[in-house]
């Protein structure tokens, strides 16, 4: 919470965080190999209020590229949306030190929860 009451804007990179980590390391599929984040986009629309109570955080894919892909979310309450955001996410083998591309198996993962004209790919974290 700041100054004025609200959950602060950092708190929410801190939101999209443990629910892309969630979603990206589930105990039958994750990005073992690595991926490092290339950039965060957040729109707030409306201020929350600190409280006890969690709230949602719908996430889905919207782009998979060659090396990277990109995380569209939503952090809300029922109809009542506080921050859109995107993350893109690079495939990293830290061995190397270098981006990698996204094998196969992260593909078929990932287009499970493709979303390209709507939510229908939207996991609730």
């Amino acid at each position: 919470m700041d100054a004025y009451g609200h959950v602060n804007n950092v708190v929410f990179l801190r939101y999209l965080e443990e629910a892309r980590i969630d979603f990206l390391f589930r105990p039958d599929k994750d990005f073992k190999q690595g991926s490092v984040v290339a950039r965060h986009e957040i729109d707030y629309k409306r201020q929350l209020v600190h409280r006890h109570r969690p709230v949602d955080i719908e996430l889905w894919v919207t782009e998979i590229r060659a090396a990277s892909f990109t995380l569209a979310y939503e952090v809300k309450d029922d109809d009542v949306v506080y921050v859109r955001a995107s993350t893109v996410i690079v495939p990293f083998d830290f061995a190397q030190q270098r981006p990698r591309r996204i094998t196969d198996e992260e593909r078929a993962f990932l287009k499970e929860y493709m979303d390209d004209s709507g939510r229908q790919g939207a996991v609730a974290a």
